[in-house]
C-alpha cells in the first residue's frame, strides 16, 4: 500500500521563480534581508568525492567572530563613558538583537559566496536545499523567535546594571567559551540522540531532518518544540552547568562572547560548504590532534539519515560521539584528502 506523503513536508523550493506579485511579505523580507544560500543563475562548482578540499584555518573564524562580538560591546562601553550610566534593560536587548541579527545575516552572505567558490558537499548527487515553498514563512519566523530570544535569554540569565563592560574577565573567556560549548554539546549529544533513538520523540525532530542538504536559513527549520530546546532549555542547561558546576562567573558579557562561538557553529554546521572548517573553540587544535574535532561535513552526513539510523549528534565536537560510539566515517574529508595548502579566506569583516 503507498503511503502518501503529507503535502507540509514537502521541500520543493520553487518560490524565488515564481512572478514577485504572487510573494507574501516572507517572500519578500528574505530577499530583502539577501539571506539566500546561493544566488540564482551563478554557477557553483561541483566536485567529484575524491577531489581534495580545501581547509579554512582556525584563527580565521575566530578572527570574525571576536571582531564582530566586540562591536556591541564597544558601542557599550562608549555609551557609559560619555553618559556616566549603564543602559537600561531595553536598551541593551536593542543594541545586542541588533547586532545579533547583523552578525548572522553576513554570516550567511560569507557563506553564501564561499559556496559560489568551492562548491557544496554532496554536490554531485544533490544541491543543498532551499526554503521549501510551503513553510517560507515558518523558516523566517523561526528566524526571528531566534534573533529575539537569544539575545533576551542572555539578558535575563546575565545582565546586571550595576555591572559595566569593563568588568568583563578577558582572561577567563578562553574557559569559558571552551566549556560552554562542552556543556552545550553535552546536553545537545543526548536530546539529540534520544529524538532520534525515541519514537515518542522523533516526532518532535523529524520536519528538520526533511532537509536532507540543509542551507544556514534551515538551521532551525524545525517543530516548536525542538525550536523552544534548541533556542532556550540547551543554553540554559549549558549556563548554569558552567556558572554553577564550575562556579565561573559568566557573566553578561562573557556570555554573550561564547552565544557568538554558538551562533556561528550552527550557521557555520548547516551549510553544507565543501570546505575543511572545525568547529571554533580555543581548544580546535587539541580535539584536531585528538581526532575527535567536529567538522561541516560530520553535521551534513548526519542530516543525510532519519530515525533509529543516524550518528555524529554532537555539533560543535565528536568528543560525546567518540566516547559513545556514535561517529561515523567522513567521506569528502576523510584524512588525506585535504589540501591544507589549499587555504580559504574568510573575511574578517
Amino acid at each position: 500500500m503507498e503511503v502518501k506523503r503529507n503535502p507540509k513536508d514537502s521541500m520543493k523550493s520553487t518560490w524565488r521563480l515564481w512572478p514577485r506579485s504572487e510573494w507574501t511579505i516572507y517572500h519578500r523580507l528574505i530577499d530583502r534581508l539577501d539571506v539566500h544560500h546561493v544566488v540564482l543563475d551563478k554557477p557553483v562548482p561541483v566536485h567529484a568525492k575524491t577531489d581534495p578540499v580545501p581547509y579554512l584555518p582556525d584563527w580565521q573564524m575566530h578572527r570574525w567572530i571576536v571582531i564582530h562580538a566586540v562591536i556591541p560591546l564597544a558601542i557599550h562601553y562608549a555609551f557609559v563613558h560619555l553618559t556616566g550610566r549603564n543602559l537600561s534593560v531595553v536598551g541593551t536587548f536593542a543594541l545586542y538583537h541588533v547586532c545579533q541579527t547583523f552578525n548572522s545575516i553576513r554570516e550567511i552572505q560569507i557563506l553564501r559566496r564561499l559556496g559560489h567558490m568551492y562548491g557544496f558537499l554532496d554536490g554531485d548527487q544533490h544541491e543543498r536545499d532551499g526554503v521549501p515553498d510551503v513553510n517560507v514563512k515558518k523558516v523566517f519566523m523561526s528566524l526571528i523567535s531566534a534573533s529575539n530570544v537569544r539575545p533576551m535569554l542572555v539578558i535575563i540569565l546575565a545582565y546586571r546594571k550595576s555591572e559595566l563592560p569593563s568588568s568583563m574577565n578577558w582572561a577567563l573567556l578562553p574557559l569559558e567559551i571552551t566549556l560552554y560549548s562542552l556543556a552545550v554539546d553535552l546536553w545537545f549529544y543526548w536530546y539529540h540522540r534520544l529524538m532520534h533513538d525515541k519514537g515518542s520523540l522523533w516526532q518532535f525532530h523529524r520536519t528538520h531532518h526533511l532537509t536532507k542538504h540543509p542551507n544556514p536559513l534551515l538551521s532551525l527549520y524545525a517543530d516548536g518544540i525542538q525550536e523552544i530546546f534548541d533556542i532556550v532549555v540547551i543554553p540554559l542547561l549549558a549556563f548554569y552547568t558552567i556558572k554553577k558546576g564550575f562556579g565561573l562567573p559568566m557573566g553578561f558579557y562573557e556570555l554573550w562572547m561564547c552565544h557568538q562561538y554558538l551562533i556561528f557553529t550552527e550557521v557555520l554546521g548547516h551549510s553544507g560548504l565543501r570546505v575543511c572548517a572545525t568547529a571554533p573553540s580555543p581548544l580546535s587544535w587539541l580535539y584536531r590532534w585528538l581526532d575527535v574535532d567536529g567538522i561541516i561535513e560530520d553535521h551534513d552526513l548526519h542530516h543525510r539519515r532519519g530515525w533509529k539510523s543516524s550518528f555524529n549528534y554532537g555539533k560543535h565536537s565528536r568528543i560525546w560521539d567518540t566516547l559513545w560510539g556514535t561517529t561515523t566515517d567522513r567521506v569528502e574529508c576523510k584524512a588525506g584528502n585535504i589540501d591544507y595548502a589549499n587555504t580559504v579566506s574568510f573575511p574578517a569583516w
